[in-house]
């Protein structure tokens, strides 16, 4: 009986905890035990659980509580798995607070840091622990700062609702609101949404960076166009000053509309880094420095291991400017990211699988002085300078760019195309491609996809014959060559890739 009665008084509810990349379920208990007056938290909790027992016990002053004569343990379980994080402090609090009380709250997912007056705050862990949760689990209720619940609603099949206080949090479970219809929710982050096959896309009609400023230079617009077009990796080269780093900044503003689920994945990963950004569909854009290291890029850590850049461009682009000058290491290490779509971080304590598929764009010098393409400059580099320069960059590495533009100096004053016209025309070689069925985009598609989408008329088949024996094309050239044509037949809207399509993706082959 006496056993009975002590099970009784053990109050449950759930939090989740981050383990690399990835969140955990945590069971949360409490229970009053005859002992001289104390308050210990068991189970792996790390410095920061530790210290919020302070917190805990100013908030629960704020709400006139009195804390008994008797020992407060709080165990969170699993013991194994180590937790950390200042999100516990809410869940703890309410269940020392609901100890003596007759409901529960052990239905709910509880987030949030507290504050001394008991103001629930927000923690930039919250938002990809619960998206990860979603990810293996059903039919989630979860408890979140106020300030969190407008971003937290976007995620899809979840039911959320938002407290600004210890004593609001006490109530919503004392008066039972989470029984009142939840009114319907509207995607309010992003006017612009396409629909195709009853699946939402958002896409933002804003550019604040423009094509029309970037004067002359067709060759290379039509190459962003195609390469904005199908998420195709490029490399562009000319001499300093000649619009290779302009072109690309505004690449970003013309990629294809995202759903949901990756604008939600591509947040998160920005989270993990402590950024904290509002929902919006425009897509990251990552430009480390040619002096940066290689865990920076690909991630890493002693302790737990963090994402890189590659992670944080995520279903954006990842831009290297001054190209030859990264590290021999950090280019090589490019291979399997690029190749993949994914970079595996093994670690003594961890091993961490983040997602890599972005855009690639790189922009170098024809030579070390820059000036190997200019009619107005003379090149100082002598022929063993040059080919060093041009060795630092792999084969393997070469052969993993889509589209190769060689740009040369302008002289002419016409802007062409503007953002607004080239990214009309993306939309509709989107439209194209989600209509077909594909899943991944152009740039994307794996070999089994690519041979399936990509079907070539009877003289375009003639052609990639002749140039597979000429050029002396790879496997995996030949593959990037059918999926860059891909995208400019989606450009044309062609239902089959023609002959003029797969000659204009050869001529973007590096010679």
């Amino acid at each position: 009986m006496e056993e009975a009665i002590a099970l009784s008084k053990v109050k449950h509810a759930k939090c989740a905890t981050l383990y690399g990349n990835k969140a955990y379920e945590v069971d949360v208990e409490s229970t009053l035990v005859r002992a001289l007056p104390g308050f210990s938290i068991v189970g792996m909790a790390d410095q920061s659980i530790q210290e919020s027992r302070e917190r805990i016990k100013s908030a629960l002053s704020s709400i006139n509580f009195q804390f008994p004569a008797q020992k407060i343990t709080i165990n969170l379980s699993p013991s194994d798995l180590k937790k950390e994080g200042s999100h516990f402090d809410l869940v703890i609090a309410l269940l020392i607070a609901i100890q003596k009380e007759r409901f529960t709250c052990n239905d709910f997912f509880i987030f949030g840091e507290l504050g001394l007056d008991g103001k629930v705050k927000k923690t930039n862990t919250i938002f990809p622990i619960i998206l990860s949760l979603v990810a293996h689990a059903q039919n989630l209720r979860v408890l979140v700062p106020s300030e969190l619940l407008s971003k937290v609603q976007q995620i899809p099949n979840i039911e959320v609702y938002g407290v600004e206080t210890l004593s609001d949090a006490l109530l919503f479970f004392k008066e039972k609101r989470f029984n009142v219809a939840m009114p319907p929710r509207e995607q309010s982050f992003c006017e612009n949404t396409l629909e195709i096959d009853g699946k939402h896309y958002f896409y933002s009609t804003q550019f604040p960076l423009d094509f029309n400023d970037v004067l002359g230079q067709h060759r290379a617009k039509r190459a962003m166009l195609i390469a904005a077009a199908g998420m195709h990796n490029l490399l562009m080269e000319g001499s300093p000053g000649c619009g290779k780093s302009m072109s690309i900044k505004r690449l970003r503003y013309i990629l294809p509309p995202q759903s949901i689920e990756e604008i939600l994945e591509s947040n998160a990963y920005q989270s993990l880094q402590e950024e904290d950004v509002e929902l919006n569909p425009l897509r990251p854009f990552r430009s480390p420095h040619h002096t940066s290291s290689r865990p920076s890029i690909f991630g890493g850590g002693s302790s737990q291991s963090r994402a890189g850049e590659i992670a944080l461009a995520h279903n954006g682009v990842l831009f290297f400017d001054e190209f030859p000058n990264f590290s021999k290491t950090v280019l090589e290490s490019l291979r399997e990211p690029l190749e993949d779509h994914r970079v595996l971080i093994s670690r003594v304590n961890t091993k961490i699988s983040y997602a890599t598929k972005f855009l690639f764009a790189a922009a170098q010098n024809p030579c070390p002085c820059g000036n190997l393409f200019s009619q107005t400059h003379e090149c100082r580099c002598s022929e063993v300078e040059i080919n060093r320069y041009k060795n630092h960059i792999s084969e393997p590495i070469m052969d993993r760019i889509d589209l190769y533009i060689q740009m040369n100096e302008e002289s002419s004053k016409e802007s062409g195309l503007s953002s607004q016209e080239m990214f009309e025309q993306v939309l509709k070689a989107f439209i194209m491609q989600k209509k077909r069925g594909q899943g991944e985009l152009n740039g994307k598609l794996d070999e089994h996809n690519t041979m399936r989408f990509c079907t070539l008329d009877t003289r375009a088949e003639e052609s990639l014959e002749m140039a597979r024996n000429r050029l002396g094309l790879s496997q995996r050239s030949i593959h990037k060559v059918l999926r860059i044509a891909r995208s400019i037949a989606d450009l044309a809207q062609s239902e089959q890739i023609a002959q003029e399509h797969l000659l204009e993706a050869l001529s973007f082959r590096k010679r």
